[in-house]
């Protein structure tokens, strides 16, 4: 079952990226000096609302710091990564940070080889809009990626199986037996992601600032924690 049913079309949000870089251009061109804002990174086991949640803060740090900020998950990622004019325009202004930027990627995996450079590119990616600020940033190991980003902080969220389970049933209109398959495969293939690409436990808490509870806490319950978190570091 595609993630699709749970958020909405690349092609909406690729035309939101564009509107808000082309307005991040044009302030910066009168304010050459400006500090890079805050980046927040969300990981989740599969199942957890983390994108409800994410688009809650969203709207919050739009609304607190009155300026745009961008929600980038996998498939925008990849999209933008695969679009040579799009790529160009998100790395355009790394300047003498691509040289650090080389520096933590070298720290991951030493096995990539030929069929993990798309995953190299989208590590690139990351770590730049990171670096930029004023970006939430789900999955794709984007909180172990960005560690050494001083303006990150980094979220995850967990919940029982049973929450899973009945989340995937109501967003993607399953049985319960289908639901509890496809929670079981996707967050084996994450893990397994995590630690072939990055040499990472998925278990390992360390990389989070604060970990969620999704059963006892709703999306906008979270949303309002990180926001606050974020405003008051």
């Amino acid at each position: 079952m595609p993630d699709i049913k749970l958020i909405p079309s690349v092609e909406l949000r690729l035309a939101s990226f564009l509107e808000i870089n082309r307005r991040r251009e044009h302030k910066a061109s009168s304010n050459n000096g400006r500090k890079p804002g805050k980046t927040i990174t969300i990981s989740r086991e599969y199942g957890c609302e983390a994108y409800t949640a994410a688009e809650f803060l969203r709207q919050l740090m739009e609304k607190n710091s009155g300026e745009p900020w961008m929600l980038m998950d996998k498939k925008l990622l990849e999209e933008i990564a695969r679009n040579h004019d799009l790529s160009s325009t998100v790395l355009k202004n790394l300047g003498v940070n691509s040289r650090f930027l080389d520096e933590v990627l070298a720290t991951f995996s030493s096995k990539w080889k030929s069929e993990m450079d798309h995953f190299k590119v989208l590590c690139r990616h990351i770590l730049s809009l990171a670096e930029q600020g004023n970006m939430i940033l789900i999955g794709q190991g984007s909180s172990v990626i960005t560690q050494a980003l001083k303006n990150c902080a980094h979220f995850r969220l967990y919940a029982s199986k049973e929450f899973k389970v009945h989340s995937i049933v109501r967003r993607l209109g399953v049985t319960t037996e289908e639901a509890e398959n496809i929670v079981s495969m996707r967050q084996k293939q994450r893990n397994s992601f995590i630690h072939d690409f990055l040499e990472h436990d998925a278990q390992d808490l360390s990389p989070y600032n604060i970990v969620f509870n999704n059963d006892k806490n709703s999306a906008e319950t979270i949303a309002y924690a990180i926001a606050d978190y974020v405003a008051a570091g």
